[in-house]
């Protein structure tokens, strides 16, 4: 009877110990604060780079190039599995893929076309058979990382075996001359500080890394604790903010009764808080994943003028310029830094033979927009991106050139006021961009733009006619005179 007493306790004990388990399992973890698990997996492997960070410091910094290119391609296949299982064969297969060209093909421009339509036509094929009409964390997400990596990899390739007198400044930065190994691509891919979320940095940055090359110290380990651990301050505040408002501001909100019910300045009011907060979720990914490639050195970026070692070459947010400049220019020049200047250094210069500024802008946002995704969302925001841009830049030479209006613009006493205007209107038709953005269908972001009228539609497509005449207006002929000449 003892015997058959302890069993019943133990199989108790048993049923205990695994409802525990339960209650501490990452579902019901991520349930209880509110987010799905995949989402709480992207964070925890985010966070992740910092320990693994201090052991690189600690044991590799300066070790033969073999055992960095190792251990960063063990812990980036680690986090792909820890994050989307088996899938991770999606990313193994285009890095061996793309060794294969580089070797194969050489430094062509047969291998940079053929790149980009290997590349590029995996992605979308992955986001088409794996698209649904919410946004969910899968093999895709860091896949996109990936394909500019190795875009840009197969494009400096290409440079390295041009003379370096035909290439710009820029370009003889990047430009590889040597032969990658497939060790080599394989640690610049799956480097475990910017395989998930980013940031973009080129092959060549990334051998100096394991070269030793990045540190403020030659010959020691860079001091980039502190600045590491600002950005990673910085970014649990963003996490704590985002964490306890998103069960307040969701974009579910925009598709209920109650929104569309709401006044309309409620429902533009809302637009403004929700956008402006719906970047955070980003902003957090990106302060997190700079600490870390700071800690390691990657984020080195040589000295200021007064001697200080900069830590930003791996930034992909101004932090203080994304939350006061009141223009949308500067928000696009604050937010996803590194990805803004991947396609502005591979795409948009490489089509000056286009001979026309604005068409290759446009192509660029459109290349963006595909490159996020086949949902018609993606189209809207980039679209409403580059129209807005284009009325800004005209609005701002208006006033610049127009001595009534730049006189009151210059109202020292106005300035709280424009600068209010601006931030509102500023943050109101960013939410309005985003929502096509974040509700991807074209049922979703159509009824949230019935309900405001096609606002911002109405707003910068009626500045775009009108705005050419005001300036015949405004401007005096002197001024067009100068502005031609």
């Amino acid at each position: 009877m003892a015997s058959a007493a302890e069993g019943d306790m133990e199989a108790e004990l048993t049923r205990g110990l695994q409802w525990g388990f339960q209650d501490l399992s990452l579902n019901k973890l991520a349930t209880s604060l509110g987010a799905s698990e995949q989402a709480l997996r992207l964070i925890i492997s985010i966070f992740l780079g910092y320990p693994l960070a201090l052991f690189y410091r600690r044991y590799l910094f300066y070790k033969d190039s073999y055992l960095i290119h190792l251990f960063h391609t063990f812990t980036g296949l680690s986090i792909a599995y820890y994050n989307f299982g088996t899938q991770l064969y999606h990313s193994l297969l285009c890095i061996v893929l793309q060794f294969l060209i580089l070797r194969l093909m050489g430094r062509t421009i047969t291998a940079v076309l053929t790149t980009f339509s290997v590349q590029m036509g995996y992605l979308l094929a992955g986001y088409y058979n794996t698209a649904t009409s919410t946004y969910d964390i899968k093999w895709t997400m860091p896949h996109c990382v990936l394909t500019l990596k190795l875009i840009g990899l197969a494009i400096d390739y290409y440079d390295g075996g041009k003379d370096q007198k035909s290439l710009t400044s820029e370009q003889q930065i990047y430009a590889i001359r040597g032969v990658p190994s497939l060790l080599e691509v394989a640690g610049f891919s799956y480097f475990y500080g910017a395989f998930l979320v980013g940031p973009q940095f080129s092959m060549n940055h990334y051998m100096k890394l394991v070269r030793g090359e990045l540190t403020d110290v030659p010959g020691k380990i860079p001091n980039s604790t502190i600045p590491a651990l600002r950005r990673l301050a910085l970014g649990l505040v963003y996490l704590v903010g985002y964490t306890l408002l998103s069960p307040h501001i969701t974009e579910d909100y925009l598709l209920s009764d109650d929104y569309e019910n709401g006044s309309f300045w409620f429902r533009c009011m809302y637009m403004l808080l929700w956008g402006k907060f719906v970047l955070y979720k980003y902003v957090t990914c990106w302060l997190v994943t700079e600490g870390v490639c700071i800690l390691t050195g990657l984020g080195f970026n040589d000295f200021d003028e007064y001697g200080a070692a900069k830590w930003d070459a791996c930034a992909n947010m101004k932090v203080w310029l994304f939350e006061t400049n009141p223009r949308f220019t500067g928000t696009i020049a604050s937010f996803n830094i590194n990805t803004n200047a991947w396609v502005s250094r591979y795409f948009f210069k490489r089509l000056k033979f286009l001979g026309n500024k604005v068409l290759s802008q446009g192509l660029s946002l459109l290349f963006l927009a595909l490159w996020h995704g086949l949902h018609s969302g993606y189209l809207v925001c980039f679209q409403m991106e580059f129209l807005i841009v284009i009325v800004e830049r005209q609005a701002a030479s208006l006033i610049r050139d127009s001595p009534v209006l730049s006189r009151l613009a210059s109202i020292t006493v106005l300035q709280p006021v424009y600068y209010l205007v601006q931030q509102t209107i500023h943050w109101l038709f960013m939410g309005y961009s985003m929502t096509a953005f974040c509700l991807f269908t074209w049922d979703k972001w159509m009824k949230v733009y019935k309900s405001i009228y096609f606002l911002g539609h109405v707003f910068f497509l009626s500045l775009l006619f009108i705005l050419p005449y005001v300036r015949k207006v405004m401007v005096p002929r002197k001024e067009k005179l100068k502005k031609m000449e």
